[in-house]
């Protein structure tokens, strides 16, 4: 009878502990599952038909519009320097004296000789026509008439070389004021007061460079320029209105005012196959030196209706090739693989993979994935173009 009692106690005590069990598992299985994570925003821009000017950069050198070297034209010792180094000269501007003594006395002999001439030639000239005349009543033979003829003719000819011989004394005077040939500023000064000069010497006195306005010469490979000229013929290229150049110094800043393309040479460069370019530059300030190493930005021309893509939206894949991300349909990430021509400004000419429409991942590229569900918008770093948006619908 006990056990009876006891096996009832159990049963009874046993019964609460089996429903609270039960209503714990019902408790948990009706707790909500973890909310999924939000789809990762990123910046998108929607591309369009934009028109790229088509630039190259390309090295040369400056050089003087005008350059002239000071040299002398006689021998002699240099007796005055009358030039400051460095400052701007005019043209017929006097720059050296030589010692002019030994070219006075030549000039004052080359006077007297040409004084003794014309003393000769009267002389003769008188003796040849009373010969003239007595040679008709034959009181003189025709050998003297003939030799006094002569001798009035050779009289008058050395009178026109001692006039020759005076007017080139004259010029070895003259030369020996050196004058500036052009306009321009000279540089220093390679021979100083009592130096021996002389016509036959290596060396100049000095350079005149004209630079208020210079040339700069750039090379540009014979390949580029057949290409550029294709893509006008074909119609894919406009050309660009007055070939402006832009001119990049050596400190890497840009020359504030823009140059003219001049001429590109007539023939290529065998051994490196290259052309020469010409073009001028206004230099008020005498910024640019001639032998200046530069870089000159040239605008070659104008493609219409291309694909621009920002820099910041195009990647390289391990093997190097040119990768875009793109939202596609249902805001899922798709991974293209392009083709690019060449940087204009922070944007690189897309030529395969992209299209006009597609919205270009630019911004949230980090650990992003193909197949990633996100959330389009306008980009907060990336300048985006007149009349592009960023379109967050689904395509």
């Amino acid at each position: 009878m006990q056990k009876a009692v006891t096996a009832g106690i159990r049963a009874c005590t046993s019964a609460p502990t089996l429903a609270l069990a039960l209503a714990l598992a019902l408790s948990a299985c009706s707790k909500e599952q973890p909310a999924a994570p939000p789809a990762p925003t990123v910046g998108v821009v929607t591309l369009t038909k934009e028109s790229a000017e088509l630039t190259n950069e390309l090295p040369g050198r400056i050089a003087a519009l005008e350059t002239a070297d000071v040299r002398p034209q006689i021998t002699g010792v240099i007796r005055r320097r009358l030039f400051t180094e460095g400052s701007n000269v005019q043209a017929g501007q006097l720059l050296y004296e030589i010692e002019d003594s030994p070219y006075r006395a030549a000039l004052a002999q080359a006077k007297g000789s040409l004084a003794v001439a014309n003393a000769t030639i009267n002389s003769t000239a008188l003796q040849a026509k009373r010969y003239k005349d007595l040679i008709a009543i034959n009181a003189v033979s025709r050998q003297q008439y003939d030799d006094a003829a002569a001798a009035a003719q050779q009289a008058r000819a050395n009178v026109a070389a001692q006039q020759g011989a005076v007017q080139a004394a004259q010029v070895n005077q003259n030369f020996t004021r050196i004058r500036a040939p052009i306009s321009g500023r000279i540089g220093r000064s390679l021979f100083t007061p009592g130096a021996l000069v002389s016509a036959a010497q290596a060396d100049a006195l000095a350079v005149i460079s004209r630079t208020d306005t210079v040339y700069v010469d750039v090379t540009q490979s014979a390949a580029q320029i057949v290409d550029l000229k294709q893509a006008m013929a074909s119609g894919g290229v406009s050309e660009a209105e007055g070939a402006r150049i832009q001119l990049i110094l050596p400190n890497g800043s840009i020359y504030p005012i823009e140059g003219r393309l001049q001429f590109a040479d007539v023939t290529v460069d065998p051994s490196s196959g290259s052309v020469i370019l010409r073009a001028t530059f206004p230099n008020p300030n005498g910024l640019l030196l001639p032998g200046m190493y530069v870089r000159a930005r040239l605008v070659e021309g104008l493609r219409q209706n291309v694909v621009l893509a920002p820099q910041q939206g195009v990647t390289r894949d391990p093997r190097g090739r040119a990768t875009a991300m793109v939202v596609g349909k249902d805001n899922k990430v798709e991974v293209r693989q392009i083709e690019v021509d060449r940087m204009v400004g922070d944007k690189w000419i897309v030529t395969k993979g992209l299209n006009i429409g597609d919205r270009l991942i630019v911004e949230g590229l980090v650990n992003l994935r193909p197949g990633t569900v996100v959330k389009p918008g306008m980009p907060q770093q990336v300048t985006v173009a007149a009349g592009t948006q960023a379109n967050g619908g689904a395509q």
